[in-house]
């Protein structure tokens, strides 16, 4: 292993001990997968088959119990867009998307803030975490 890459999962390493997680060998290697491209939007079956191209011998059961482990640990966020499909975010921050039917593609909405009035009060006892929206693409028709 090369210092480069040696020092690169390191830091993966530590970004999963950090969350409060044991730095399994799947769990780095999958983390090292979802945060070394930047912000970015995968469903479990995605990662599954970078995970098996990059030769990491992992089952799609154990990259979903890793997704939503990282999910409760904050380093992703959990985006249900089409029904059962779900994405996972790497970027945490508050933000809104837009969703491409049929391409079944997810990206950032980078065009400033968007405002929601007239929420709902929430039931007693609740308070209002956060509110996501996902504008809906698809190509104009002729």
């Amino acid at each position: 292993m090369d210092h480069r890459v040696r020092k690169d999962w390191l830091a993966i390493d530590e970004r999963v001990r950090d969350a409060g997680l044991r730095p399994t060998r799947q769990r780095v290697a999958l983390a090292e997968l979802l945060f070394a491209k930047g912000d970015r939007h995968l469903s479990a079956e995605e990662l599954h088959e970078e995970a098996i191209a990059a030769g990491v011998p992992v089952s799609l059961a154990t990259v979903y119990n890793s997704l939503h482990q990282f999910t409760d640990a904050g380093l992703l966020r959990i985006l249900a867009v089409e029904g059962a499909k779900t994405y996972f975010d790497t970027n945490t921050s508050d933000h809104h998307h837009f969703f491409v039917e049929g391409e079944n593609r997810v990206f950032d909405i980078e065009t400033g803030p968007v405002s929601v009035t007239n929420l709902p009060d929430p039931p007693e006892g609740m308070e209002i975490v956060n509110v996501d929206i996902v504008v809906r693409l698809r190509p104009k028709r002729a």
